[in-house]
């Protein structure tokens, strides 16, 4: 059963929003990805909101552009944990997104992440999960670590080779 549902609302988004599908994997984390638009399916989308809950999801991650209503309105109808991923568009290069996402009203909660920023907010939903996992939560400890090692790994190189030996290296 996926604790995680991951929605868009188109496959344009499909590019960023597969990186939170990548995290979760690497955790272990089941999660459901889905192409709902609330504007153009507004039925369907209310049905997936609603229902989410009692089908098990504990945390929606919801990707979108422009005028952005897709986490909002998420929120507005599950009552647990929704992740606002805002997407880059043309037009504004995705502040329009994130100014939308961001700009909830009091008791309308959305976690928001960076523009494009859906790895991370796969690493939130699974930080929120892990408050009632230990095993995920050591996962995530070890995580930390692999991420202290890769910056060490470049560090050690950078001291070796110089910052133009390791510009010439990449």
């Amino acid at each position: 059963m996926p604790l995680v549902g991951i929605l868009m609302g188109s496959d344009s988004d499909m590019a960023v929003m597969g990186k939170a599908a990548d995290i979760l994997e690497k955790f272990g984390v089941s999660y459901e990805m889905r192409i709902i638009s609330a504007h153009r399916e507004p039925d369907l989308f209310f049905e997936y909101a609603k229902s989410a809950k009692e089908r098990g999801i504990k945390v929606i991650i919801a990707g979108a552009g422009m005028a952005a209503h897709l986490p909002g309105m998420c929120a507005a109808l599950f009552p647990l944990p929704v992740i606002g991923v805002p997407m880059h568009t043309s037009s504004l290069g995705g502040r329009d997104s994130l100014y939308s996402i961001l700009q909830m009203p009091t008791g309308i909660p959305v976690a928001t992440v960076a523009i494009g920023g859906a790895a991370n907010a796969a690493l939130l939903a699974v930080k929120i999960l892990a408050v009632s996992d230990d095993a995920l939560l050591e996962k995530l400890e070890d995580y930390a670590k692999e991420l202290e090692e890769q910056v060490k790994a470049k560090d050690a190189r950078l001291q070796e080779k110089g910052h133009r030996g390791y510009a010439q290296d990449e």
